[in-house]
């Protein structure tokens, strides 16, 4: 492990007196994300359509949110804003569909239909860290340790320790950001994987402190519930 890396693991804790943020999970959960939220909805229960299985049926209500009828819809960012974070999400989708969590709306944990798949590009399989695009190439994919993905139709989970990039009093960076560990469906699928810059289709191609949690709406139909984002502190 890189020296740095180690003591940043180390030094993270929970910023005191900050309370957890929950996202998804409230009572008016879309007013945790910012306009334009596109054809997103709140609901209380999502399952695969069995009249279009690629597709979610949802009854209304509140406690998840889902990326429209047909799955194609803009992309949520939060309202707030994060640095060092513990990232809690549960996910659904039906078969073929994907989506992605990504801190600070830069760097994506993937959300893929990987249940039994073999022979995917690195960082596209469920819980990789997804690959940098610069010059019309890929370069950087991180693909999970354990293939961990459950069936599509059935609810998923990702826990996430992040460390946000460092910059000096002149906004030079001198520290990269950095996945501390991934968990997918309870298992470790990642530790310790620095990323040198914005993962493809993020939000932002810049570097700060802080960003917003983005949830990808545009690739097929996704629900997400319980999702909280706890933030931590160098100390």
């Amino acid at each position: 492990m890189n020296v740095n890396l180690a003591a940043a693991v180390c030094a993270l804790g929970v910023v005191a007196g900050a309370a957890e943020v929950r996202l998804v999970g409230g009572k008016d959960d879309l007013a945790q994300w910012r306009e334009p939220r596109g054809d997103w909805f709140t609901a209380t229960s999502a399952t695969t359509n069995a009249a279009n299985p690629k597709l979610l049926a949802a009854q209304p209500g509140q406690g998840l949110i889902i990326n429209g009828a047909t799955g194609r819809t803009k992309n949520l960012l939060s309202q707030q804003e994060f640095g060092d974070a513990e990232v809690h999400v549960e996910f659904l989708i039906p078969p073929k569909s994907n989506s992605g969590v990504y801190l600070m709306g830069r760097y994506e944990v993937q959300v893929f239909d990987s249940f039994g798949a073999k022979g995917q590009y690195a960082g596209i399989e469920c819980g990789g860290i997804y690959q940098r695009w610069v010059n019309g190439k890929g370069f950087e994919g991180h693909s999970p340790r354990v293939n961990a993905s459950k069936p599509a139709g059935e609810w998923q989970s990702f826990d996430i320790t992040f460390r946000a990039p460092r910059f000096d009093a002149a906004g030079k960076k001198i520290a990269s950001a950095a996945f501390l560990k991934v968990m997918h469906n309870g298992q470790v699928v990642h530790e310790n994987v620095e990323l040198t810059g914005p993962t493809r289709a993020a939000h932002y191609d810049d570097e700060r402190a802080t960003g917003p949690l983005m949830l990808q709406g545009d690739h097929g139909p996704v629900a997400y519930r319980n999702l909280a984002v706890r933030p931590l502190a160098a100390q």
